[in-house]
């Protein structure tokens, strides 16, 4: 017997219905905010992500599911906002729009230890908004995750928000920390040890409890940040004061990708353990010059679905009450019930069938699994006198409806 591949999960139908509803929300509040759908392909040039992402984050290193053919590396992506980008340039989107603002969902894949809340083939709910540095904008984007999560119906988290400011900036800050951290590298892991001479700021990321110990030791505080990115960042934080939305500052958040630059925040709970996030974003806005468009100012984010629902307060109806249910006993009621279904669909009135051959006492029962509302049944007493056996399974109600009025009685 075959079984599914570690870290990938069934989503089947009992779980799907909470999936659609998470989607359902997301569309709704996007649209408040004016952002269109965009849905980039799966699979890119490995290259994409290793320009993007950075050659020495753990994704590109560790993770990257990657497919190899003769003359190209492909990689499955594990993220969204590099293949939005990609999208934006390749598509002149930039001479189309100009400012944009897009949305996604869909699946991104990893190749890391599977656990709670963390698997190889996993899905995102995210946001990108490219064409514009504005400090509004940032407070928008981060408006936009908290009220996604209220109507998702997810109570107690933090958002957490920092600036790595501009490109000068992040250098100061990369030399703030070599300098703390000299002294204490043997107190690392030996992949924050390979970060302090690649990439020093991945070591404030690092979930090695030794190294998360070091950084809570560490002093850093914003004197790297230009007079410009600093009263950027002043800007958002008064903004999301004014929109009464809680936050504090993280002087340790940095994020796990090279793109960012500027505002970048998280958002964690404390019932995901070790793996709190949320979801996480961020600006980039030397990104979209990176991969060969215009210089152009964006910030995005994403939510991760899996850990969503292991938060979300949202119920979901196990049956569906307006179903209703074709009981047929005979071969001459079966040619009826097949026109009936047919007939009944044609006017969106959402319908099924016995396809089992059950007995009349197990077809009610399948019916009542499937959470019917109303049960047609027809044999040759009823073909005989041209009507057909309604049964209301929520009142118990059962009578005899002439067949030619049986519509217009299941839409009343």
């Amino acid at each position: 017997m075959f079984k599914r591949v570690s870290g990938t999960k069934d989503i089947l139908p009992d779980n799907v219905k909470l999936w659609q509803k998470l989607e359902e929300i997301s569309r709704s509040i996007f649209a408040l905010y004016n952002f269109k759908e965009i849905r980039p392909p799966l699979i890119e040039e490995a290259a994409l992500f290793n320009r993007s992402l950075g050659e020495s984050t753990e994704i590109v290193q560790k993770q990257m599911f990657l497919i190899n053919n003769k003359v190209e590396t492909y990689a499955l992506r594990p993220e969204g906002t590099a293949s939005i980008v990609r999208a934006y340039i390749e598509n002149n989107l930039d001479k189309t729009y100009g400012f944009a603002k897009f949305y996604y969902m869909g699946a991104m894949f990893r190749l890391e230890r599977p656990q709670k809340g963390r698997l190889r083939q996993f899905h995102h709910i995210g946001a990108e908004a490219i064409g514009s540095t504005d400090a509004g904008l940032d407070i928008e984007i981060i408006s936009l995750a908290d009220n996604l999560l209220r109507n998702f119906l997810i109570e107690g988290y933090k958002i957490k928000i920092n600036s790595l400011g501009c490109v000068n900036d992040k250098m100061k800050l990369v030399e703030i920390l070599r300098k703390q951290l000299n002294t204490k590298l043997d107190k690392l892991c030996d992949d924050c040890k390979n970060r302090f001479e690649n990439n020093p700021l991945r070591i404030l990321d690092c979930k090695n409890d030794d190294c998360k110990e070091v950084v809570r030791g560490l002093d850093i505080r914003d004197e790297y940040l230009c007079l410009d990115c600093k009263a950027h960042f002043d800007k958002v934080k008064e903004g999301l004061s004014m929109l009464k939305i809680g936050y504090e500052v993280s002087s340790h958040l940095v994020r796990g990708l090279d793109y960012y630059t500027g505002t970048v925040f998280e958002i964690t709970h404390q019932d995901l353990g070790a793996q709190d996030a949320i979801g996480a974003g961020g600006r980039y806005n030397n990104l979209i010059e990176e991969l060969g468009g215009n210089k152009s100012g964006a910030i995005g984010f994403a939510f991760g679905v899996e850990r969503l629902l292991l938060l979300t307060k949202l119920k979901i109806q196990d049956t569906d009450k307006n179903l209703v249910y074709i009981i047929t006993l005979g071969d001459k009621a079966r040619k009826t019930g097949l026109n009936l279904l047919e007939n009944l669909r044609k006017n969106n009135i959402c319908a099924d069938a016995d396809y089992e051959g059950k007995s009349i006492k197990g077809a009610m029962r399948k019916a009542n699994d499937e959470g019917a509302h109303f049960v047609l049944i027809i044999g040759d007493d009823e073909i005989a006198k041209d009507v057909i056996n309604l049964k209301d399974m929520v009142s118990g109600e059962q009578k005899e409806i002439k067949t030619s009025d049986i519509i217009k009685e299941l839409k009343c």
